[in-house]
């Protein structure tokens, strides 16, 4: 079913944008501690604060049909770390910290949680929990309750307090289906994604493939992360120095482009294709997938309405990708298929878009980039 406002048009179906967020607030659909920030609210999602008290819990675990997280933690937690005034989560560790935000979804109202993109380029393993659920990440439609973090760092300790923000929800209103047909036709009317390969591969979603030629003249295709640094305070942006933390990988000269993942290891690298997000539609990076090798790709799939489009400054944005292989080496070569992107149609264009002068955005034309946190080499 499709209506119009003005010029504006509205879908039954879709997800949520920011000004259908902002009415959600007003009618405790969404209901906080303290009041929700400006800042907090994104073309199509919105920012979820961390509370003041962390639980260091033996293992992850999901609540299960029958059971809150508060009941699951009576056994799995370790101690109780208190967030006011800042505290450390080293990697390793898991936590689960309850959020300031909590909800209350009308039927046929659902959420579906991501890390925050600074977040993931941290290797920062964020995941969004409910009561009485066995799934990560979603929020089934109709939910009344609270909402909880886990949180396990993978490679750098972090620093972080109450209403630090490490992972965004989504809202989506009935269950549309994000088709292939659809993408085909975006890709023909908006181009989704710029590349130099003669054909684009749609098949449950877009094909987005790893660039391991990198810069031209440097040679470098991406970062990899080192074992023993200081911590990142997640609050402070431009805080830390690149290579305290981060090795450089360059393209080696007359050898094939292709780079062997080390077990375990954290990379940041880029895709060859140029990213574009029309306004009227949101997308996401599905994680890792087995079909194409082990290892994953991208923990913050989110990418609002704008990413990369021309009329928000974008023109085509390259999405980051964060690698991590599992168990054994895995070679992985230039143009190779990593993950997929699926696009989803917004119930409306946001008032809001990423890239735009009203809202900040960090990775808007961005090419291959570090999360926020870390300064520009060429700063030091």
């Amino acid at each position: 079913m499709l209506t119009n406002t003005g010029s504006a048009a509205v879908h039954s179906t879709g997800i949520i944008p920011s000004q259908t967020i902002r009415e959600m607030l007003k009618k405790a659909r969404i209901i906080s501690d303290l009041d929700v920030t400006e800042k907090q609210i994104q073309p199509a999602s919105i920012d979820l604060r961390l509370g003041e008290i962390a639980y260091r819990v033996q293992a992850s675990f999901l609540p299960g049909q029958s059971s809150t997280v508060m009941e699951k933690l009576k056994n799995m937690e370790m101690h109780q770390i208190d967030l006011s005034n800042g505290a450390v989560l080293e990697k390793g560790c898991v936590y689960i910290v309850p959020l300031q935000e909590s909800l209350r979804l009308n039927t046929g109202i659902s959420g579906t949680a991501n890390p925050k993109s600074s977040t993931g380029r941290l290797d920062v393993f964020t995941r969004l929990l409910t009561d009485y659920t066995s799934e990560f990440e979603t929020v089934s439609g109709g939910y009344n309750g609270p909402l909880y973090a886990e949180i396990s760092p993978r490679t750098f300790s972090i620093l972080v307090r109450k209403n630090s923000c490490l992972n965004q929800l989504r809202f989506r209103k009935g269950n549309p289906i994000a088709a292939d047909s659809a993408m085909r036709k975006l890709q023909e009317t908006e181009g989704l994604v710029v590349t130099q390969e003669t054909k684009i591969d749609i098949n449950n979603g877009v094909a987005i493939s790893v660039d391991l030629i990198g810069e031209v003249e440097s040679g470098l295709i991406g970062y990899r992360a080192k074992p023993h640094t200081a911590i990142v305070d997640v609050d402070e942006p431009g805080s830390c120095s690149v290579l305290d933390y981060w090795e450089p990988v360059y393209r080696q000269k007359n050898r094939p482009a292709n780079l062997i993942l080390n077990p375990d290891e954290f990379y940041i690298l880029m895709s060859k294709e140029f990213v574009t997000v029309p306004l009227n539609y949101a997308a996401e990076m599905r994680a890792y997938d087995t079909k194409v090798g082990e290892f994953r790709v991208h923990y913050a799939g989110f990418f609002d309405p704008g990413f990369g489009h021309k009329t928000t400054g974008g023109s085509g944005t390259r999405a980051v990708l964060e690698v991590r292989s599992h168990d054994v080496p895995f070679l992985i070569e230039d143009g190779q298929t990593v993950c997929r992107l699926i696009y989803e149609r917004m119930t409306q264009v946001p008032e809001r878009l990423y890239g735009t002068q009203n809202f900040g955005s960090n990775y808007q034309g961005q090419g291959l980039k570090l999360s926020k946190h870390f300064r520009d080499l060429a700063a030091g």
